[in-house]
């Protein structure tokens, strides 16, 4: 099953990657505004770093300072990378870790784009719960709608504790449920893959970071509607795989369904693809997703070492 899910991702993503959307477009870029970003961070990056995945703005809750080094956990585009390089500097470090091939290679073109060639960028190929990155070696850890994607998540809080420093902070924007899911909704490998089905509960959530060595984890829901953008034709809301949409004022008895598993993005494989996105269609049209999940900023700090409880641990509150 986690190799099935694994593919899907990588499947959709890579086509969001090719998709050529960007904030040249009016939806793409109304994602991301109705999600925290400022007109004037999306116009201080590439264009195609945006492509309308988020769920959040975690740059903009991290506090990150100069110098720091900070990794962001399924990166995309680079969109929070390279505004994360814009705080912490030229003597810090922003690093993107993304699974998709066609992702890291857009990031790595939209980093040729940025003024300077954003120098104190860096991308690398890999899955968030095998990160290449050294022991603590990190200050902060951000992410934006990728952990709900991870089959182990356990073991994606884990390298994330693994990664930073004592004292290193989890900046994360996030889908986590309220209440279970309707069976019909969370056995769905495209709702998986559409951020809703892999989600796990606020407290699950919660839980799972102090087990991996996290203190003052706070998880706050932002409130955000995670079906807004099912009314803006061709789009769909951060990870709320478009629904078919009634409109006042059109001839069209529905907006069409956004044609990727995820994120309002387009798919170049769409006709192939068309009875999944019709068959999912029909089955969110029935839920409001907004009953069952919601959009979290996710808080936590890596427990200092305590020397006299860690031996032959690995330098966090619980052992390896």
């Amino acid at each position: 099953m986690q190799d099935n899910i694994q593919a899907a991702v990588r499947s959709k993503y890579g086509a969001v990657a090719v998709s050529g959307l960007s904030s040249e477009h009016g939806g793409v870029k109304a994602v991301a505004e109705a999600f925290g970003y400022t007109p004037e961070e999306l116009a201080s990056i590439p264009s195609e770093a945006n492509m309308g995945l988020s769920c959040g703005n975690p740059t903009a809750t991290a506090s990150l300072r100069p110098g720091e080094v900070v990794v962001d956990l399924g990166s995309g585009g680079g969109l929070d990378v390279f505004l994360a390089a814009q705080k912490v500097g030229p003597t810090g470090r922003a690093i993107g870790i993304d699974m998709t091939e066609e992702m890291i290679e857009l990031a790595r073109r939209n980093t040729a784009k940025q003024m300077g060639g954003a120098p104190n960028v860096e991308f690398y190929l890999a899955t968030i719960d095998r990160l290449p990155l050294p022991d603590n070696s990190v200050d902060c850890v951000i992410s934006n709608c990728v952990i709900n994607l991870a089959p182990d998540k356990e073991a994606v809080f884990r390298e994330i504790a693994r990664v930073l420093r004592p004292g290193g902070r989890l900046a994360v924007s996030d889908i986590a449920l309220k209440q279970p899911l309707p069976a019909e909704l969370g056995n769905d490998l495209l709702a998986y893959v559409g951020c809703i089905a892999g989600a796990i509960s606020i407290e699950d959530y919660r839980r799972g970071l102090i087990e991996a060595g996290f203190s003052s984890v706070e998880i706050v829901d932002s409130g955000a509607d995670l079906n807004a953008y099912a009314k803006l034709e061709n789009q769909s809301g951060c990870c709320s795989p478009a629904m078919t949409a009634q409109t006042e004022n059109s001839s069209s008895s529905s907006l069409p369904l956004a044609a990727s598993g995820c994120c309002g993005a387009p798919d170049v494989s769409a006709a192939a693809d068309s009875e999944l996105h019709t068959d999912l269609a029909d089955l969110l049209r029935r839920y409001n997703v907004n009953d069952y999940a919601a959009s979290v900023k996710v808080f936590a700090v890596k427990a200092e070492a305590n020397p006299a409880s860690t031996a032959g641990c690995c330098g966090v509150a619980v052992c390896c």
